[in-house]
């Protein structure tokens, strides 16, 4: 396992970084819609372990069509009468498009299962059959990475209590992230039989220390960027055109309400 890096990046290296980073992602993106291919990204974790800003540095520089993420609602009755995995099956990518998954499928291996909302029944059946879902996700021609974010329950903490009292990220707390705090060694146990049963050669699990959020994130990028062999797609130099001439048009007072001008 690596070992956690004490030596927090600084932002100027970090902005440095990600800049290099995002120009790749948009030469990946390009690959993939000239090639045609399919790339479906499943993002874990604990609460606060920062899958969202994770996610976000991925997509800021590349478009939410080629790009898109998926972050499913609660099911519907109509979805809990469904086999477990059959409401995501939809989102996997077609032909040209990379996927995100903001929680998955593996929903029912973690907060499902510690919180109560399937027996342990259920739980064990899905980590049974999920391989074999899996293998076939992969031999239909689907590229699959599947990132487990792990913070410390010290950084944890730190960032939770920051959603209650950063009136910016308030948003991200629910009830059940109080309920799920507690239960640290409830989630441990859940993931690491989650590892056991679906860690495999065709669907590996690639697990990351989160506590330093912008080397989690150039690290994923980077890691992302190295499983997939993309090559530069070669394109006609752009050249701006002249702008037309005016042929007598004289632009008029056309609106009349102006967003103000509050921030001089």
């Amino acid at each position: 396992m690596d070992k956690k890096v004490d030596k927090p990046l600084g932002d100027k290296a970090y902005l440095s970084a990600l800049k290099q980073a995002h120009i790749e992602l948009v030469k990946l993106q390009a690959w993939v819609k000239h090639t045609g291919a399919k790339v479906c990204i499943v993002f874990e974790g604990r609460d606060g372990a920062g899958k969202g800003g994770t996610i976000k540095a991925i997509t800021e520089r590349v478009s939410p069509r080629t790009f898109r993420v998926i972050a499913l609602a609660p099911p519907t009755e109509r979805e809990k009468s469904q086999m477990y995995i059959q409401r995501y099956l939809p989102h996997l990518p077609a032909a040209g498009e990379v996927v995100i998954f903001d929680r998955s499928w593996y929903n029912r291996a973690g907060v499902e299962r510690v919180m109560g909302f399937c027996t342990e029944e259920q739980a064990k059946h899905f980590l049974n059959v999920l391989p074999g879902v899996e293998k076939a996700i992969v031999e239909s021609g689907i590229t699959l990475l599947k990132y487990w974010l792990e913070v410390s329950p010290e950084e944890q903490t730190r960032r939770i209590e920051a959603r209650i009292t950063d009136q910016r990220k308030t948003w991200k707390l629910s009830p059940m992230d109080l309920k799920s705090y507690s239960r640290w060694f409830d989630y441990s146990r859940a993931r690491d039989e989650m590892f056991t049963a679906t860690d495999t050669e065709w669907a590996p699990w690639y697990a990351v220390h989160s506590d330093d959020k912008k080397q989690a994130r150039l690290n994923i990028i980077a890691h992302i960027l190295d499983s997939i062999p993309y090559e530069e797609v070669p394109h006609e130099k752009i050249r701006l055109p002249k702008r037309q001439k005016s042929d007598g048009y004289e632009e008029p007072v056309f609106a009349r309400h102006w967003v103000p001008n509050v921030h001089l």
